[in-house]
């Protein structure tokens, strides 16, 4: 077991961090964020969600956020599809990864998407084939791997059930989501163990919620056993509608702060990835859940 020496930060504040912000953000401020990111060095970003305007209005304009950004730059644009429809609107745009979810809980994926885990695979993999025909990357979610809002305990076996099948159908690279922010350190490594058994570090992410303040050291926790793979929200933005209490992701400006204390590279300038969390936080008139955002700011 060693550490990285670098890792991919992929940044979801576009998506995860304003999807429940209640107000209108407007598509301006959506792309500046996203370019501020990209000046501070973020390679990677979830940018936004083709899924129904009617349940999560804040993603009305997908294509228009889609259409304002350089699609053939170095960066990374990933989208969520929940749902054909909604990867044939991703499709129309031109994108070049998207990215798809499941659960490891049976309650959590009927609340979300209305069907078992094993309904959702299959609604994924007619998502996957189409995906790779025109090809697009693919990029799997699973959520509540920690724990579960509805069923409380989560086997890790499940975890890796859901991991190593989103592998199979394609998917270059799994996120593993504590969703509700419910792990501590060991749970995360017992789970972690349980997934590697199936699944090498090479294709695996994490994306640890911070409802509890767990978060860094459950990345911490994780990355000897060789991860290189991080999902993070600038100004610690976003939560779940459907998991109770999911407060917001870990702060990309905590995460990126640890790897470099750590010696490890990211690409990031973290006092320009500061100032993006500060203008978003302050365009949406939230407050900064980043300490080291607010410390630079």
């Amino acid at each position: 077991m060693a550490y990285p020496t670098s890792i991919r930060i992929v940044d979801v504040s576009p998506r995860d961090g304003l999807q429940n912000v209640k107000q209108e953000v407007s598509t301006e401020t959506k792309v500046a964020l996203i370019h501020q990111l990209e000046t501070a060095g973020v390679k990677d970003i979830e940018v936004a969600s083709f899924v129904s305007p009617k349940w999560v209005p804040q993603m009305a304009d997908a294509s228009d956020v889609l259409n304002a950004l350089d699609l053939k730059s170095s960066t990374n644009f990933t989208v969520l599809t929940p749902n054909a429809q909604g990867f044939e609107r991703a499709l129309a745009c031109g994108v070049k990864e998207v990215a798809v979810f499941s659960a490891a809980s049976e309650s959590f994926t009927k609340k979300n998407t209305n069907c078992s885990i094993d309904e959702s695979l299959k609604r994924i993999e007619d998502i996957i084939r189409p995906a790779l025909d025109n090809n697009i990357r693919v990029r799997g979610y699973v959520s509540c791997v920690l724990g579960c809002p509805y069923d409380g305990d989560i086997p890790a076996e499940k975890v890796a059930y859901v991991t190593k099948t989103l592998i199979d159908m394609g998917c270059y690279e799994v996120s593993l989501g504590d969703t509700i922010g419910i792990g501590t350190p060991l749970k995360a490594k017992q789970m972690l163990e349980e997934v590697l058994k199936q699944t090498p570090a090479h294709q695996i992410g994490l994306h640890f919620h911070d409802t509890r303040g767990q978060a860094l050291a459950n990345l911490y926790a994780c990355l000897e056993y060789g991860i290189a793979s991080i999902d993070s929200s600038v100004a610690g933005l976003g939560g779940c509608p459907y998991a109770k209490g999911a407060s917001g992701n870990v702060s990309t400006e905590d995460v990126v702060y640890m790897l470099h204390g750590m010696g490890i590279e990211t690409g990031i300038n973290l006092e320009l990835l500061a100032k993006a969390g500060q203008y978003i936080t302050h365009q949406i008139g939230v407050s900064n859940n980043s300490r080291i955002g607010n410390v630079l700011n």
